[in-house]
């Protein structure tokens, strides 16, 4: 790695930490990446229907969103690093599981497995971020870490869509399997495991002083509804879900990030086979253009963070909550027009705008739920929000799929997708009406998490 680019990574520790990390979640995106990619062949293969092709990336969302319930109070309580390593490991078998199915029920099942372990990256990660990173760069750093999603997914469509073209989709399988191993290695052998509530106040690193200061001088005092009454080490699932909850800001990032993981969800399974079959592109043209796409994406994600770290140096309190806001408004403004033309040279470049807008919502998102929440809550509060998120990513592509073949009024599959896609931007676009309701509360909701972390900093003695 370049020492110019560990340099903008925040040193060689940070940046060790930002590309692990990163390489986790990329890994749990990868395999929706290759199920998207693979369409033609499970259809062929296993003679199912788009209905059960979206079957197969539901059930790993919806078994993680009840699996993400117990992973969030181990995340709170125990080393988090082993527990991400070991999920890898699981997640990997799962996957050579899925490799060798001979029938649509076997491989649903082994998506089963899949799912049960890929509820434990949200928190852990989540977690982890929190005590390696500052809070004033926390929305950056998220999103360098968040574009580890957009290259697995990235990756899974083009590596898997290759493999499975030219050799087998078991195969492509197989292969991010391999590369799963390889990763829980790297994680178990080079990822520190941090001190618990390291970037907390008193930290003497400019943690939580540059939030601090900036709500004294708004004249921002905590609401007594949201300060933590009772030791946070101490509080069971149900108090915690109580108290995370009672968070106005947290309820509206949640949902917010919900509406947005459910539109990216239902693209990722069938944006590939939506624009082949609506634009009449053929794989080698289509894997021609993923990367622009991707980096677009990347680029998205990437500024989205930046951006409002920079705003809110700046003093804007609430950029963290209206940098996504803005963003989803402006994708789903691109990505309506891009869905009524039929002409490919006009619709690829707005989706791919529409992309680099979308990607850019979800570092702030993430950062302003570690603005709200007692750092000892972060694992708890993170499984919360991953069991509506996973909830959304689970009916997406179920719901995707079933709606196309209602609505395409026998004329094929791309014209029942293009009308799903078009429905789907109301509630992306009303994401962010939503998120101007989150900056009025914002503020007091950090006065009120920090005043918690002045009372209950360092847990049970």
């Amino acid at each position: 790695m370049g020492t110019a680019l560990v340099d903008r990574l925040g040193g060689r520790r940070r940046a060790r930490v930002v590309v692990l990390l990163a390489c986790a979640l990329a890994l749990n995106a990868a395999d929706t990446g290759v199920i998207g990619a693979i369409v033609h062949e499970l259809r062929h293969s296993l003679h199912i229907t788009n209905t059960q092709v979206g079957i197969l990336t539901a059930v790993p969302a919806a078994v993680g969103a009840v699996a993400t319930v117990p992973v969030g109070q181990l995340t709170d309580r125990v080393p988090r690093v082993p527990l991400l390593a070991g999920s890898v490991v699981l997640w990997s078998l799962a996957m050579v599981v899925g490799g060798l199915a001979q029938s649509y029920e076997w491989l649903l099942a082994s998506r089963v497995a899949l799912g049960a372990v890929t509820a434990t990256a949200g928190p852990t990660v989540a977690s982890l971020i929190g005590d390696y990173v500052p809070p004033e760069e926390r929305a950056g750093t998220y999103g360098r870490i968040l574009a580890g999603e957009l290259i697995g997914v990235g990756f899974g469509l083009l590596a898997g869509g290759n493999i499975a073209a030219f050799v087998s989709w078991r195969v492509a399988f197989w292969f991010v399997a391999l590369l799963g191993l390889g990763l829980a290695v790297l994680l178990w052998r080079m990822l520190p495991e941090p001190e618990r509530g390291a970037q907390g106040p008193g930290t003497g690193r400019g943690g939580r002083e540059l939030a601090q200061s900036q709500v004294d001088r708004a004249g921002v005092t905590a609401d007594p509804r949201n300060v933590l009454g009772m030791d946070p080490e101490r509080m069971t699932l149900l108090q915690a879900a109580r108290h995370v909850l009672g968070i106005r800001t947290n309820v509206i990032i949640i949902v917010a990030s919900a509406i947005g993981y459910f539109f990216f969800a239902g693209l990722r399974t069938f944006a590939i086979v939506f624009v082949q079959e609506r634009y009449t592109i053929g794989r080698g043209e289509l894997s021609a253009f993923l990367p622009v796409i991707g980096l677009a994406a990347l680029v998205g994600v990437l500024f989205g963070g930046r951006l409002a770290d920079r705003l809110v140096r700046a003093g804007a309190i609430t950029a963290r909550v209206t940098v996504p806001g803005v963003a989803f408004a402006v994708s789903a403004l691109l990505f309506l027009p891009g869905l009524l033309t039929g002409e490919a040279l006009i619709a690829l470049p707005l989706f791919t705008l529409a992309a680099a807008a979308l990607a850019a919502a979800n570092p702030p998102l993430d950062a302003v739920r570690l603005d709200v929440v007692h750092f000892r809550l972060w694992g708890r509060a993170e499984s919360i929000r991953t069991i509506v998120r996973m909830a959304g990513e689970a009916a997406a592509p179920v719901l995707f799929g079933w709606l196309s073949g209602l609505l395409d009024s026998g004329r094929g599959s791309a014209t029942g997708l293009d009308r799903v896609f078009l429905l789907a931007l109301l509630p992306l676009a009303l994401n962010g009406l939503l998120l101007l309701r989150g900056r009025r509360t914002y503020p007091q909701d950090v006065a009120s998490a920090l005043e918690s972390e002045r009372r209950y900093a360092d847990g049970p003695a």
